[in-house]
């Protein structure tokens, strides 16, 4: 996926060191695809920044999900909060609303260092057929896994459901971003419903 989105980027009309610069601060796969997306259909650049917070807005529920396993300070909590990415947060979920977070910040490390390089080796080899090679289904391919591997049960299952109808209706009419953040309601119903039934 970081290999697919360096030469996307590039393709884009984004500068090499740009883009490699992007994935080292950003590291938010998502937001960056919208962003590039964005700016390469004529968008400016408030507009994919806006893309990009509301992609990212998805994070808000996730990290009042894993507060509570993390430790310290609010500053401490915040920092660590960091290491969060979608499939470090779905693999170090222990499946009762705890997480490892030894395991999220080992996981999410080299994920890191993962994108990064793999963002540099697309970067300088624009010349890549990202549709040739299959890299442009790399991106779908991976949220399908994380969504498979986290639904196990019924309710599960039906949050899942609910957040891809909302995204399937607002896709067509809405701007980039929104219909994840809408999608993300449902996981809060599934995890009030969780909490009540506990």
């Amino acid at each position: 996926m970081a290999l697919s989105f360096g030469v996307v980027a590039t393709d884009s009309g984004f500068p090499v060191y740009a883009t490699v610069v992007m994935s080292f601060v950003a590291y938010a796969a998502s937001a960056q695809f919208a962003a590039v997306a964005l700016l390469a259909g004529g968008g400016g650049v408030a507009a994919a920044v806006l893309a990009a917070a509301l992609v990212n807005a998805r994070y808000v529920p996730m990290g009042f999900a894993l507060g509570p396993s993390l430790r310290g300070s609010r500053l401490r909590r915040a920092v660590e909060g960091q290491a969060v990415v979608d499939s470090a947060w779905t693999m170090a979920s222990r499946g009762d609303g705890t997480f490892d977070r030894t395991y999220l910040f080992g996981h999410s490390g080299i994920q890191y260092v993962a994108w990064v390089v793999g963002t540099a080796v697309g970067a300088f080899l624009p010349a890549l057929d990202t549709r040739a090679l299959g890299l442009d289904a790399v991106f779908p391919a991976f949220f399908v896994a994380l969504l498979l591997s986290e639904v196990r049960d019924r309710r599960r299952l039906a949050v899942a459901l609910l957040g891809s109808a909302l995204t399937l209706l607002l896709v067509p009419f809405s701007p980039a971003g929104v219909p994840v953040l809408v999608a993300s309601t449902a996981a809060l119903i599934g995890l009030r419903r969780s909490r009540g039934a506990a």
